[in-house]
């Protein structure tokens, strides 16, 4: 079978989880596809499919079942927002219609109950009038439901539309009935299907405006990109749109301005403020050779930087893709959810015809038998539990985004909170991943000058922590004859002399003794690389280079004990130098692993799923990726490989081990919001159909406690946002 292609429709038409359930059937049932999900609260669906499919085929399937399908791209981006405006400013006009026409029948109706007798109460209540003022709602703006429920019982899968049709339509037929043709009963229910239709969309108006706030995030995230860029051209600054910026061209950005794209700086120094990525509060230096990344601040300095990654392949477009790929996935918790949403419409009929004969059977009264049936009807709607997960989901993975942490879904975001080991990668993980120089010594004023320069020749990422510790403190010479010595070190001629730069093992292969250097080899046991320059006589300098611990190291580890998770750190270094590392951030030799190879890293992971451990990789590089993928948990640091972020479940764009803490609380958080929506949903319809049965409830109550059952689930879920985390 060739490759499956995997895209994204923004689906219309969908009013509750019956409805998003029945479209995902729908193209889970499409010969050719593989896998389909549809979220209701992202308006989104997820399909991948074979390339025996087409995108139009797919579409057309979606449209088949009476719901509508777009391309979610940047080529439809446009075309889908002006269609949710449309459909947005459509509802507020149609909801304002049925307001004004259904008023006074609400109005006349309360000055009747308080005892008015005015002329025109009476005139309000004559059943011509209300026929006339009604009907509209009914079949014009109340036809949406009757062309839901046409296409859903058509596929036999009743929603939400199939009960408010039912229920309005009983209420208007049975209005007409009395009021034209029953001389003994002039009771009228003519404003309870106005007002039904009324309070359900208004219901649905304040549910899609607050649709939008949950994918607040996004926007903002969108909003960081800049518009256009000043590019160096044939030597002349032009200002032309961030679309047609190029990899390689030369960039200009002063203080106050956004970076456009990714890139690395080659003239100039500044201040950049990363906070919309990284979460953290305070601006970075950045020098010449130092990456910066496109939506970010530059605060204090002219640059120019060379474009590395434009477009799509930006960091910051990555992000929003990855946040927008989260949102649209399914939490397991939320397979509650949608098991009882598949039977829940049907039984609600079944309740309703049980209500209509039980009341009529026992009572003789057939006409309230058919308001109780009405309000048992109305009041029940699977939109609240349908919104329950999703909402909640899309709320919390934008809450991470705002602070640095990228959750790839809802399956991730839920299973964070339920760790009970991490494991800990060292290099670019526990420490910084760029060493520095610790120690110099010398008996030579000449050392570091020549030590710099010819170190300054190599490409080693150790050379280029003591090129920068020299180049602050001395002039860089001229070197001739440069070469490299596989594992030994490298030599090179200044001033036609030999020099040598290398480890114990290089200078003992030159026949030179280390014994006024002996003490400095126990930096090694520190984890340190300790390195000699030598000419052809002697040994004349001494330097030690590590890689230092990040300060928020030991304190992230101790948070992760506290909260009753097992820490282990995994290392390729030596028992003794990663027992030192360990012993600084407070990790006992039980829980450090040393000498491990890079392919073997995934072994570990696989011997701690033996003891039922659910557990959580943290690395960085290539080599984590295996270990990455494994886990349960793959948790990335942002300035690691692209292959260990595409890897993990979670990237964390600061590096901090702190946000590891951070993204359990943050799961848990979400995952009470999810209990609570579901909670309340289940016990608002527990509570809700059987008072509507009994009687207790008229059909425009039960209409009005439908419409906001939904929109409080989705208040409960934005209310995240105000969560510190």
């Amino acid at each position: 079978m060739s490759e499956a292609t995997v895209e994204t429709y923004v689906i219309t038409g969908m009013t509750c989880a019956n409805c998003s359930a029945r479209v995902e059937k729908e193209l889970k049932e499409t010969p050719g596809v593989v896998e389909a999900t549809v979220n209701l609260a992202t308006e989104k669906a997820t399909v991948q499919f074979a390339d025996s499919l087409t995108s139009e085929q797919i579409i057309q399937r979606v449209e088949n079942i009476g719901y509508g399908a777009i391309l979610f791209d940047d080529a439809h981006k446009q075309k889908i927002a002006e269609e949710k405006a449309r459909y947005l400013n459509k509802m507020q006009r149609d909801l304002i219609i049925s307001a004004v026409l259904t008023a006074p029948l609400m109005i006349s109706m309360i000055a009747m109950l308080l005892g008015s007798h005015a002329g025109w109460v009476h005139f309000f209540h004559l059943p011509w009038v209300q026929l006339i003022l009604v009907t509209p709602v009914q079949f014009g703006i109340g036809w949406r439901f009757y062309q839901g429920a046409y296409h859903a019982l058509k596929t036999k899968a009743p929603n939400m539309d199939v009960l408010v049709a039912m229920g309005t339509s009983a209420a208007y037929a049975l209005s007409i009935y009395n009021g034209f043709f029953n001389p003994y009963n002039s009771d009228l229910y003519f404003e309870s299907s106005a007002m039904i239709i009324t309070l359900i969309l208004l219901g649905k108006y304040l549910e899609q405006k607050a649709k939008t706030k949950t994918s607040e995030a996004i926007k903002q995230l969108m909003a960081l990109q800049a518009k256009t860029a000043s590019v160096l051209r044939e030597g002349q600054e032009v200002t032309i749109p961030v679309e047609e910026v190029v990899v390689d061209d030369i960039v200009l950005v002063r203080p106050g301005e956004q970076i456009p794209v990714d890139g690395l700086i080659v003239s100039g120094q500044t201040t950049i403020d990363e906070s919309m990525l990284t979460g953290e509060s305070l601006p970075v230096d950045k020098k010449i050779e130092d990456s910066v990344f496109g939506g970010t601040m530059n605060t204090t300095g002219t640059i120019q930087l060379k474009a590395t990654q434009v477009g799509s392949m930006t960091v910051l477009s990555r992000i929003i893709r990855m946040v927008e790929d989260a949102q649209g996935q399914k939490a397991p918790i939320q397979q509650i959810a949608d098991r009882i949403s598949k039977v829940f419409v049907p039984t609600v009929l079944g309740v309703a015809l049980i209500t209509l004969l039980a009341t009529g059977l026992i009572t003789g009264d057939w006409q309230q038998a058919i308001v109780h049936s009405v309000s048992v009807l109305v009041i029940a709607c699977p939109c609240a539990l349908g919104l329950a997960t999703p909402t909640a989901i899309m709320v919390g993975t934008g809450l991470g985004a705002k602070n640095g942490i990228l959750i790839k879904g809802g399956g991730a975001l839920e299973k964070i909170a339920h760790l009970t080991t991490i494991i800990l990668d060292k290099t670019g993980t526990i420490t910084e991943g760029k060493p520095v120089v610790t120690e110099f010594e010398s008996n030579n004023p000449e050392a570091l000058a020549i030590l710099t320069s010819l170190e300054n020749q190599s490409e080693h990422p150790l050379a280029k922590a003591i090129v920068a510790f020299g180049k602050e403190q001395t002039n860089l010479l001229p070197v001739t004859q440069f070469e490299s010595l596989t594992g030994l070190g490298i030599v090179g001629e200044i001033n036609n002399e030999q020099y040598f730069v290398g480890s114990k093992r290089g200078i003992a292969a030159r026949g030179l003794a280390l014994t006024e250097w002996e003490k400095l080899l126990d930096l090694e046991a520190e984890g340190k690389t300790v390195m000699f320059l030598a000419d052809s006589q002697q040994v004349l300098a001494a330097v030690a280079v590590s890689d230092q611990i990040k300060q928020s190291s030991k304190a992230a580890i101790q948070e992760l004990k506290n909260n009753g998770i097992k820490v282990k750190m995994v290392t390729g270094d030596n028992q003794r130098a990663a027992g030192f590392i360990g012993q600084q951030v407070g990790l006992s030799q039980e829980e450090i692993v040393a000498e491990v190879l890079p392919e073997n890293k995934a072994e570990v992971v696989q011997q701690l799923h033996q003891g039922n451990e659910l557990v959580g990789m943290v690395g960085d590089g290539i080599n984590d990726a295996p270990a990455l993928a494994l886990a349960d948990i793959g948790i990335a640091m942002g300035s690691g490989t692209d292959i260990a972020m595409e890897t993990a479940d979670v990237t964390l764009m600061n590096s901090d081990l702190s946000s590891i803490n951070q993204s359990i609380q943050l799961s848990k958080l979400t995952l009470n919001k999810i209990k609570q929506n579901l909670f309340w949903a289940f016990l608002y319809n527990v509570i809700g159909i059987p008072f509507a049965a009994f009687g207790f409830l008229n059909p425009i109550i039960a209409g009005a406690a439908m419409a906001f059952s939904s929109v409080s689930v989705l208040i409960n879920s934005l209310s995240l946002n105000r969560k510190k985390i």
